[in-house]
């Protein structure tokens, strides 16, 4: 079985999803509630034989993500992954449409940030226990 395309949407209430193949939509006000709600809306379509999270894919586009994601700095993403920041920004205004290739140099220095961030302790002014 292919797996379920889900396109996310940021919305002014939260966030949309609908498969690309299948009629299935939901929303969700955080982006946890709408993955457990595509989820959930996944399992009653295949109400015979419910599929698990590895049947499904979230996807969103570069506007969107950058919608939801304003934390996350154009410029500094681009001079991370060694990108013309003009160019980025086309590809965050919808202007441009980045080439497979650029997709995923786009997307990994995103998860490099997220793994950099993940590992970060702050320092705190308690003594240790």
């Amino acid at each position: 079985m292919k797996k379920i395309k889900m396109i996310l949407e940021k919305t002014n209430t939260g966030f949309s999803a609908y498969a690309e193949d299948y009629p299935i939509f939901t929303s969700g006000e955080s982006m946890a509630e709408l993955q457990d709600n595509a989820q959930e809306a996944i399992d009653l379509y295949y109400e015979d034989k419910p599929l698990d999270s590895y049947h499904v894919v979230f996807e969103i586009d570069f506007v969107q993500f950058f919608k939801y994601y304003k934390v996350l700095n154009a410029k500094f993403l681009a001079e991370k992954i060694k990108m013309n920041p003009t160019l980025l920004s086309q590809y965050i205004r919808g202007h441009k449409k980045p080439s497979k290739k650029q997709t995923e140099k786009i997307l990994n220095g995103i998860q490099q940030i997220g793994r950099e961030l993940a590992e970060l302790r702050f320092i705190t002014n308690n003594p240790p226990e």
